[in-house]
């Protein structure tokens, strides 16, 4: 076989390896935002029973509805205090109002294919946790943690579509 004719056969089997991991890469990202609507769909049922314990307001409570869409925007107090009222429910937390990294593990290798994405959901928020670790106020620390792993999971591709969400809710 001539050089030119190996040389041509070893690129065009490069490039198929090279579409098949790029393939394999985009069903495992698909897959974690899968398992990600299922997680956020679950810990969002917690909102209801948490909006008046934590000062959310109607209109922020309709908003955060819309926690992953684009032009949501992560920024206010009350919001955070719903996140722990609602992490706390799920006991997702410790008494210093940090992850407790063995229950978040636990909660989200309870939904199918979990497994997948559990060690880099709580890499993902204990990296966000570490960055805002000096705010002393809860709330407020927990909605830059919360502002912070939206962009890191978007980022990491494991952040669900809101579509997604909206079509597990029911199942929860």
């Amino acid at each position: 076989m001539s050089e030119p004719l190996v040389v041509g056969k070893v690129l065009k089997m490069k490039c198929v390896l090279a579409l098949l991991m790029v393939a394999v890469v985009c069903q495992m990202a698909a897959g974690t935002a899968e398992v990600m609507s299922h997680v956020a769909a679950h810990f969002g049922k917690a909102l209801n029973e948490c909006r008046e314990e934590s000062g959310l307001s109607p209109n922020i409570l309709e908003e955060f509805h819309h926690f992953w869409s684009e032009d949501f925007e992560v920024v206010h107090r009350e919001l955070g205090c719903a996140l722990i009222c609602m992490s706390n429910k799920l006991t997702l937390l410790q008494d210093d109002v940090r992850m407790h990294h063995l229950n978040m593990h636990d909660y989200v290798k309870s939904f199918p294919k979990g497994d997948v994405l559990s060690a880099k959901l709580v890499e993902l928020i204990h990296n966000c946790e570490k960055q805002y670790n000096e705010i002393p106020d809860d709330c407020d620390r927990v909605v830059k943690v919360a502002a912070c792993f939206k962009d890191d999971a978007k980022k990491a591709g494991i952040a669900p579509e809101v579509a997604m969400i909206e079509a597990v809710l029911e199942q929860y």
